[in-house]
């Protein structure tokens, strides 16, 4: 697959994708939008990818929508971008039945941020910068991040972060519970990246699949829906082979090896 604005690298069944325009902190442009929502549609539909992996060239995650691309255009048709561009990208991560790891390896701002609060799981450094800094140019969040962003931090930091547009660090995401780990070096990003990847390719995917399912319905439904969805999701996963592997494993005390069926 030849992107002109990622890199798509795949090892021991699991895919990462890096934004690759450091020249503008990997501004998201039109192509790149329509090339993420290909690259995720089509991984999600591998059999040999188990994990996907986003992050960022150069010294950062994303800054957000790129602004030069509408200079000297007076009349830009935002909801046309947002219809066509980013909402297909958002429903793309969330109905992906892989798990999503966020590598916010540096600035994530904007749209950028709303990319990494999609994200299944996020990883980032202490010191990258975050930032929803759509008040900033008289806008409103956008790609999720109005829905993502009070479930995570609760209402009130939710619409503080949104209404001041102030930066804050990857140390502070986490204590706002943004982000799952911070880490204080690249090195260790790297590693830590790389270890909960692997966890996540040789863990069972049809049951990964189907808890993030869950998980994503769990929002708007009631108790009830969700002990129904529960049952019924319990049923599908107890008939797959991963089960049958994992109880034997169990019994024969030794680390299950599952094939995702």
């Amino acid at each position: 697959m030849n992107y002109e604005t990622l890199k798509v690298h795949f090892e021991s069944n699991v895919a990462t994708i890096k934004l690759n325009r450091p020249e503008v902190a990997n501004a998201i442009n039109g192509i790149m939008a329509k090339e993420l929502k290909k690259v995720f549609d089509q991984l999600s539909n591998q059999d040999d990818v188990k994990c996907i992996i986003l992050t960022g060239a150069g010294n950062a995650f994303c800054s957000g929508q790129d602004l030069k691309e509408f200079a000297g255009n007076e009349e830009v048709d935002i909801h046309k971008i947002l219809i066509e561009q980013y909402n297909p990208l958002v429903l793309a991560m969330r109905n992906s039945p892989k798990i999503i790891i966020g590598k916010i390896n540096g600035a994530a701002a904007g749209a950028g941020l709303s990319l990494a609060l999609n994200c299944d799981f996020t990883i980032a450094l202490e010191s990258a910068k975050f930032a929803f800094s759509f008040v900033n140019i008289g806008l409103v969040p956008d790609c999720g991040a109005s829905f993502f962003l009070p479930r995570l931090a609760g209402r009130a930091k939710a619409f503080e972060l949104a209404s001041l547009g102030i930066p804050f660090s990857g140390r502070e995401a986490f204590e706002f519970g943004m982000v799952n780990q911070v880490l204080e070096t690249q090195c260790l990003l790297d590693l830590k990246t790389a270890e909960i990847a692997g966890k996540y390719a040789s863990g069972p995917g049809k049951s990964l699949a189907m808890m993030k399912s869950l998980i994503n319905q769990s929002f708007e439904q009631s108790l009830e829906s969700m002990l129904g969805l529960e049952a019924s999701y319990q049923v599908e996963a107890g008939a797959s082979q991963d089960f049958v592997e994992g109880v034997k494993a169990f019994w024969e005390k030794r680390k299950p090896v599952f094939n995702g069926r």
